[in-house]
């Protein structure tokens, strides 16, 4: 497999992921915020905070493709590189609010080190010509 198959597979399985991350916090926000790391999470009244996080996970996922399918590969790289931020910030959190270690390294820190490889891989292509 070569590198830029390699970066376009995981630039759309991110996208893809983060899709999927952004459609659970719509549809069954209680049981996802529970898989997040955190000991609490908004509840009832509460709960359309977790509606936010999944319409801007979604939107974050649209942007990956719009880039991926529009051919602005450098650009995808840059924004990849930029969107890494989030997963750290998640793991600060988590980790700052007595939350699990295991997910705040296991799902945020790994997320964080696969967007910033993916960015890596993207920026590093050369253009054709």
């Amino acid at each position: 497999m070569t590198m830029k198959r390699l970066a376009t597979v995981l630039a759309a399985l991110g996208g893809a992921f983060i899709i999927y991350v952004g459609l659970s916090y719509l549809l069954n926000p209680q049981t996802t915020a529970a898989d997040f790391g955190l000991p609490t999470w908004p509840r009832h009244d509460g709960t359309a905070f977790l509606a936010v996080k999944g319409v801007r996970d979604i939107a974050t996922g649209l942007v990956v493709f719009a880039l991926l399918l529009s051919g602005h590969r450098r650009a995808l790289g840059w924004a990849m590189l930029a969107i890494s931020f989030v997963p750290v910030g998640d793991l600060v959190i988590v980790l700052s609010n007595d939350g699990s270690p295991g997910t705040a390294y296991g799902v945020h820190g790994v997320t964080a080190v696969a967007v910033a490889v993916t960015a890596g891989l993207l920026l590093r292509e050369r253009p054709l010509g």
